[in-house]
């Protein structure tokens, strides 16, 4: 058996964005059957929120949508998370100069934006904020991270 391809995916607090990334990525795997050849985990680059739940409405939109959440605990992304996956996908331009600037060339990790696995086909480059916000906007992260989910999965299977 292969090592399984580690994939995390960061933001700023890990209780918006990136859970939904994980738990999207996750199920996208799981339907595909491919969960032993993927090991998926998020963070936040902010130790604000560390240790608690994905946020209510996130977990709200997510749960619509066929997509538990309720098990992921927010953890702050550090520099030996560098070495411990194989692609680091980042949220928005803050959350990936702020891993860029502890990236050296001995890391193992692909660094990027998750948007970016749209390619051509992405109207924006970063997945949206929705604290504070209302529930279209929580809405709107999770169809974003959604196509881009499937995206990912298609290049990570077509090349491995």
């Amino acid at each position: 058996m292969t090592t399984p391809l580690r994939i995390q995916f960061v933001c700023l607090g890990n209780i918006c964005r990136s859970p939904v990334a994980e738990g999207v990525f996750r199920a996208l795997v799981d339907q595909a059957g491919l969960t032993a050849r993927f090991e998926v985990a998020s963070a936040g680059t902010g130790r604000w929120h560390v240790g608690e739940p994905p946020h209510a409405m996130t977990q709200a939109v997510a749960r619509g949508r066929g997509v538990d959440l309720s098990a992921q605990r927010a953890r702050h992304f550090g520099v030996d998370d560098l070495d411990a996956f194989d692609e680091v996908l980042a949220m928005d331009a803050q959350n990936l100069a702020h891993i860029r600037a502890l990236l050296r060339p001995t890391h193992r990790a692909r660094v990027g934006l998750l948007l970016d696995e749209l390619g051509a086909a992405a109207r924006v480059r970063e997945v949206p904020d929705p604290y504070g916000g209302d529930r279209d906007g929580f809405e709107r992260v999770h169809t974003l991270v959604e196509r881009a989910c499937a995206a990912l999965l298609e290049r990570l299977t077509a090349h491995h």
